[in-house]
């Protein structure tokens, strides 16, 4: 496969996690950011070769060998990201697109010892899931820091949004994941949120709440 392929059933993958049993061509040109005609394109060789279903004006999903080489890339791409962060020193702002070129790489072999080296790593820097050989991948309860009422706590596991602007405002403002969120007042006028983490008492925009991902903790 190509790494264009690739990055186009990497892309519907990620779209169908939404819930979403068929995605749309146009969904699809906005996530992979080019024009509907060449997305139509790429969805029928990529039919032909047994990828995805698709059915023009159906959208398209992936067959069970389309998901089974898509979760492979993920995994390739989230075991990069964590060799960049722990065993390199980038910053969790970095990786991203380093890893998009890493991902291609196709010896099982090296993939291998780098989730040995790793030592099996079950999450990415962003608190993604990394699926193992099989295509397995753990999941954990989290909810989106918005969505938890006022006086209530979490861990930060995780990021919605994993663009560089976001990480680094993260940065700038010392939250990250593994971080106890303590939830202090909720703002009815823009849903904005007081919150403390340790000592530190902060306002956040419903924004960067609604890109949050926290783990619930008993009171």
């Amino acid at each position: 496969m190509t790494s264009s392929e690739e990055n186009y059933i990497k892309g519907i993958f990620h779209l169908s996690q939404g819930g979403q049993h068929s995605i749309t061509t146009s969904a699809l040109a906005e996530k992979m950011e080019t024009k509907p005609s060449s997305v139509t394109d790429m969805v029928k060789r990529l039919s032909e070769k047994g990828l995805l279903h698709y059915k023009k004006y159906q959208g398209v999903r992936l067959t069970e060998k389309g998901t089974a080489h898509a979760l492979k890339v993920i995994r390739k791409h989230r075991l990069w990201e964590v060799f960049l962060v722990d065993k390199l020193n980038f910053a969790w702002d970095q990786v991203h697109e380093v890893a998009e070129q890493l991902e291609h790489i196709e010896s099982e072999m090296l993939v291998d010892r780098l989730d040995a080296l790793l030592n099996f790593p079950e999450f990415d820097p962003h608190g993604d899931p990394i699926p193992d050989k099989e295509g397995r991948f753990k999941t954990r309860e989290k909810n989106l820091l918005s969505t938890m009422p006022a006086m209530s706590r979490g861990i930060c596991v995780g990021v919605k949004d994993s663009s560089s602007q976001f990480l680094k405002f993260l940065d700038k403002h010392h939250i990250e994941l593994g971080n106890t969120i303590e939830i202090l007042e909720r703002e009815s006028f823009d849903r904005s949120m007081h919150i403390q983490i340790g000592t530190r008492k902060l306002q956040i925009s419903h924004q960067i709440a609604s890109n949050l991902y926290v783990k619930p903790q008993p009171e």
